[in-house]
This record gives structure tokens, C-alpha cells and sequence, in this order.
């Protein structure tokens, strides 16, 4: 079955231009819109999953796709979603895509072509072009917690550079200046916004985040386990750390309970904190530090926005502010 890609090569258009003749945009010039559908009638092109989203069918449906479901914080996001659709007579379709870029993509693919009246995706990767394609042709689109390059659409995500400022100048204040960090996965944008908000907190105390201070994980628990592992095994552990998801922060918590000949120096030196406040972190002893985010204000912000959008308004990007919990875990006392 031919393409838009296959279509704008046989026209010896882009993909782009193509897209904007089938959206039936204003800007289309005569010649390109004949160049166009002489090239889709050549290829027998019929609209694909994205095409066919172009036209609005009012099915009272939308799409939600999400990295990881399992992850509390997604799985609070989503119920947010489904809460704030079904309040306005919506129905709502969750597609978990396990932080695989094409597990997304098929998700994203499948619900355009059940024709859904937009979608609410939070990017695996920084950069997709199937989400790009589909926010060219369709615009019904929000994105949420993470941002996409080139993808044409608001983003709803919490704004966590001045709590991981806040948190560092309490670090520092307690006498913490070796500060490290568990980010999440390279392609989350995620994790290169909050390792460059850690980066600058460190720098206003002429710190700065020492090049085997910083972890990578996937947002996963077995990742803050196993990391949290390899720290103690070579010796690396910072004074703090600071763990870049509540699941990968279990797993740390797995792993130092799991060593109880150093578990005992530890709890009394590591600083530890965590962005996102699972129900958990107040119960353990010490209590976890946390960066909690709106989750829920992000959920409904995120299906207002599209709401707004598939109404045909202007919609803007909105930053939710996020709270630290200050908790026994960073608490300079531990020290004396």
C-alpha cells in the first residue's frame, strides 16, 4: 500500500506538502495540489492511518499513550485523563507503549485509524516523525511530560528546575558537596532537561556534577537496583543522590537493604532523594526526600488543552510547578 512518503516521491514533493494538499490547506497552490493527486492516482494511494484522521468524525473518542504504565506516576496521569474525558462525554482508549519508540508508534497508528478525535501522547523519544507527520496533518494533538522535537503541539509537562534547585541548596547547606544523580534513559526528554537543571543548581555553588557522578537508568526499578549496586560494589556512592523517577529509586532502596554490612553507614551519610513522591517514600524509615509532581493536574491540563485545541483554538505549552518534600533522608541531623 503506497505512503505519503511514496506519494510526495513520486510527485517530487515533501512529505510535508503532500500532507498540507490532503488537509486540504489554504496555502496549496493550484500546480502542487494537481502534482499531488496526479501522483496518489498513479499509486492507487489510499489514506493511511494519519490521512484518514484528517477528516474530524466526532466519534467522542480520544487516544492516550503513555511510556509506561506500570510506572505510578503514568498510571496517576491516566486516570486523571480518563476522569476529566469521561466528565466532558468522552471516551478514552490507553495505549502503554513500555518505552519502546515503536511500540508507540503502533499505538499512535492504530488510533488514528479508529479515527479518534485527538490524542494525548507522552513521547518515548525526543523526536518522532509519525507523531511530526500526524501533528502536521491532524493538530489534535497534546503532548505530556515530555517534550518532541518538530512536533507541531502544545506540551503539558511540570517544571522541575527550581525544586532540584531548592533541593541542591539544601544539600549544599547541610555540608552535601559530592552530588550525583540517576537519570532516566538518553532519548527521554525528560533527562536532559533535569540533568541540565542539576548541572546549574551545582554550578551556582561552583559545583559540579563530577563525570562518574551521573548514572543513567530506564526508569525502571531493576535499573535504580542495579546501579545503586555497581556504586557500592566500586566504591562510587556520592554524599547525595539524587534518583531521576520514584521506580528507580525502590530499586536503590532494594539494593542498600540488601547490604547490611554498609546499610548501617549509609543510612546515616547518603542524602537521597527522588523526583516523584511514591505513597511509599513517607512510611520507610528514613522517610524519602522527594520532588513530588502534579500528575493529576498535569492528566486534566493535558485533555483541557486538547479539548480547547479540537475546538479549533490557539492552545500554548503549560510548565506545572512541582514541591519538594523535605524528609529524613536529607535531613542534615543524619550527620551528627
Amino acid at each position: 500500500m503506497a505512503t505519503v512518503k511514496d506519494v510526495a516521491k513520486a510527485a517530487g514533493v515533501s512529505a510535508a506538502s503532500v500532507s498540507r494538499v490532503l488537509s486540504n490547506h489554504p496555502s496549496v497552490s493550484p500546480g502542487l495540489r494537481k502534482k499531488v493527486l496526479a501522483a496518489a492516482g498513479e499509486l492507487n494511494f489510499r489514506p493511511n492511518a494519519v490521512g484518514r484522521a484528517l477528516r474530524r468524525t466526532g466519534t467522542r473518542t480520544i487516544g492516550l499513550v503513555v511510556s509506561d504504565l506500570l510506572n505510578p506516576f503514568f498510571t496517576e496521569l491516566a486516570r486523571a485523563v480518563e476522569d476529566a474525558a469521561r466528565e466532558a462525554g468522552y471516551l478514552l482508549i490507553v495505549g502503554n507503549a513500555d518505552e519502546s519508540p515503536e511500540q508507540q508508534d503502533r499505538y499512535v497508528e492504530t488510533l488514528l485509524e479508529r479515527q479518534v478525535d485527538g490524542l494525548i501522547v507522552v513521547p518515548t523519544v525526543e523526536t518522532s516523525p509519525l507523531l511530526r507527520e500526524a501533528a502536521d496533518l491532524e493538530r489534535h494533538i497534546v503532548l505530556v511530560d515530555r517534550p518532541a522535537a518538530d512536533v507541531s503541539a502544545p506540551l503539558v509537562a511540570s517544571d522541575t528546575a527550581p525544586a532540584i534547585t531548592e533541593l541542591v541548596d539544601h544539600l549544599v547547606a547541610t555540608g552535601r558537596r559530592d552530588i550525583g544523580m540517576i537519570s532516566g534513559p538518553e532519548q527521554a526528554g525528560t533527562t536532559r532537561e533535569r540533568v541540565a537543571a542539576l548541572r546549574d543548581a551545582l554550578a551556582a555553588h561552583e559545583l559540579q556534577l563530577r563525570s562518574e557522578g551521573l548514572w543513567v537508568g530506564d526508569y525502571r526499578r531493576e535499573s535504580g537496583r542495579e546501579l545503586m549496586k555497581e556504586m557500592l560494589d566500586e566504591g562510587t556512592t556520592p554524599q547525595a543522590l539524587l534518583v531521576g523517577n520514584g521506580r528507580m529509586a525502590l530499586g536503590v532502596l532494594e539494593t542498600l537493604s540488601s547490604y547490611p554490612a554498609v546499610v548501617p553507614q549509609l543510612a546515616r551519610d547518603l542524602a537521597l532523594a527522588a523526583i516523584d513522591d511514591l505513597e511509599v517514600f513517607p512510611l520507610v524509615h528514613p522517610s524519602i526526600t522527594a520532588i513530588e509532581q502534579p500528575s493529576r493536574e498535569m492528566g486534566r491540563q493535558a485533555f483541557t488543552s486538547l479539548l480547547a485545541r479540537m475546538g479549533g483554538h490557539d492552545v500554548g505549552s503549560v510548565r506545572l510547578p512541582c514541591t519538594l518534600r523535605l524528609r529524613e533522608s536529607t535531613d542534615p541531623r543524619r550527620l551528627r
